[in-house]
């Protein structure tokens, strides 16, 4: 190992004579990236080599502020295929070399066991200057190394704006805010979700980070060296931005935003605050995110403080505001009844128009037998209607229709069948009265009534979740359902569903009708109704 360092020192001093000689006096030997090294100039105090970053991945990056002549050379172990590596060299992003390739014959040896030898690139001004060489394999060419030189002034970086995100109705909307001054004040409201901060553009925004300091606490809140690029202030400019959640606020108060370059500096607080960007934001929070202590703490103390003199006033006005907003729904609610027993009342005489028109009919035709059997099925039935009971059990509801196709029947000869599903409790599930009978009786007259016994209409309940479905199936002819029909019995119907939904918010009653030439299917979903 000592022979090693010996012969690395020999190295380093060849390379400094062998310079001297040409009246550059150039001391020290740094890594300064993949395969690269570089001598400065002897009197250069401040040398930052070959600094990584974690969002500019295959990338070194040697700020060099003193140095006025660099030296750069590039290196290989034993193992290495030289004549497969390219460079590419740059001075202040304008190529110099391009793609070049080396030889062995070329290479320097070190007289270093672990290394075959090295080849200087070239000795380069770079003072005021940014030099950028590049080196991959031919074998693997996506694999770039980057190593950026760079002996100008590293600016300080300046904050260009602010804006808001909030959550409208309609989706995200931003609010800018571009007139920076030494404390800028920001509201958050419930809506808002966060705030993004942007900067100027620079080819080395990769190097700068961001923090946030409560300064209440004087602790670091926030930090973030990932910068992403948008459109922000002029949808032409690709602007560097970083966006912060509005839960790192936990309160309101002063913040102080801080973004400097990321460096291994060696040199003191105060000369690193020429590179740092200072910016004070007044945040005010309309609803304060405080952690667990904090709001266990807060809430205890406000609790014992003004907690007796607001309590009472709080819960006078709530209790006011439900009572006022109960009697607001009591009244919908007496008013939906009202109308809904209109409809009921209209939907009655209906029923029982057509249904006088159905024994006229079998008595005009002599069918005195039927007639009779038409008129006792009509009479439990007639009871059954006339009851002013608004809620059914679905055991009553089969028993209506059963009534009411049966009736139907004697006339018209379809089948018909009705089905329950075994997961529902049919004695106990209750809908309203006359729901499905109307419909029933439109798939009778306009459905199948010229099919004979080729009509069939299928009625079932079912349990979808916490859904209860009702479906009515015919095949008959169908209809168009997107126009309106002089029929009082669907328009009576949906007229009925509407004002239950008034009633039901909470279990709203949807209706869907399909219909095509091969039949009509009828469904009506209660929501949330089991």
């Amino acid at each position: 190992m000592k022979k090693i360092v010996f012969l690395f020192l020999n190295l380093v001093i060849a390379v400094s004579t062998a310079n001297a000689q040409k009246g550059i006096n150039f001391s020290y030997l740094y890594s300064s990236g993949h395969k690269l090294l570089m001598c400065v100039d002897s009197l250069a105090k401040n040398v930052y080599y070959d600094n990584k970053f974690s969002n500019q991945p295959q990338t070194a990056f040697n700020y060099l502020p003193e140095v006025n002549n660099l030296s750069i050379q590039i290196y290989f172990d034993k193992k290495d295929n030289v004549k497969s590596y390219r460079y590419t060299i740059l001075v202040d992003n304008k190529p110099i070399l391009v793609n070049q390739s080396i030889n062995e014959a070329q290479l320097t040896d070190v007289q270093i066991p672990e290394h075959l030898g090295f080849k200087r690139l070239g000795i380069f001004p770079i003072k005021g200057k940014n030099v950028t060489t590049l080196i991959y394999n031919i074998d693997k060419p996506l694999n770039i190394y980057k190593s950026i030189f760079y002996g100008k002034p590293i600016p300080r970086a300046k904050i260009i704006g602010f804006s808001k995100l909030a959550k409208g109705e309609h989706g995200f909307y931003v609010t800018w805010t571009t007139d920076i001054k030494d404390k800028t004040n920001l509201s958050f409201a419930k809506k808002d979700v966060g705030i993004t901060v942007v900067k100027d553009k620079s080819d080395i925004d990769y190097l700068y980070y961001i923090s946030i300091r409560d300064k209440q606490t004087n602790k670091i809140i926030f930090k973030s060296t990932a910068w992403e690029y948008g459109g922000l202030i002029d949808d032409n400019e690709f602007l560097p931005y970083v966006k912060i959640d509005k839960s790192v606020f936990k309160k309101s108060g002063d913040y102080q935003i801080i973004i400097q370059p990321y460096l291994r500096w060696n040199i003191s607080p105060k000369e690193k605050e020429k590179y740092t960007t200072r910016q004070i934001l007044s945040i005010t929070l309309d609803e304060e995110n405080f952690t667990t202590k904090e709001l266990i703490t807060s809430g205890l103390l406000f609790s014992l403080i003004v907690g007796a003199i607001t309590g009472s006033l709080v819960v006078y006005i709530k209790n006011r505001q439900t009572k006022k907003k109960v009697l607001e729904q009591s009244k919908q609610k007496e008013l939906a009844q009202l109308q809904l027993n209109s409809v009921r009342s209209q939907l009655n005489p209906h029923f029982l128009f057509n249904a006088l028109a159905g024994i006229q009919n079998l008595m005009n035709k002599n069918e005195i037998d039927n007639a009779n059997r038409y008129l006792t099925k009509f009479a439990r039935l007639t009871r059954n209607v006339l009851e002013s009971k608004e809620l059914i059990s679905l055991t009553e509801e089969k028993t209506l229709l059963d009534d009411y196709l049966q009736m139907e029947q004697l006339r018209f000869g379809f089948q018909y069948k009705i089905n329950a599903t075994t997961d529902l409790d049919t004695e106990n599930i209750e809908i309203p009265a006359m729901l499905l009978q109307p419909f029933a009786e439109n798939a009778v007259k306009h459905g199948i009534a010229e099919k004979g016994n080729a009509g069939i209409i299928e009625i079932a309940f079912k349990k979808k979740s916490s859904d209860l479905i009702l479906l009515i199936k015919d095949n008959g002819k169908g209809f168009d359902s997107s126009k309106d029909y002089n029929g009082l019995g669907l328009a009576l119907s949906k007229n009925r569903i509407s004002l239950l939904n008034t009633i039901y918010k909470d279990s709203p009653f949807v209706l869907n009708i399909q219909s095509d030439m091969n039949g009509t299917e009828i469904t009506i979903i209660l929501k949330q109704w089991l």
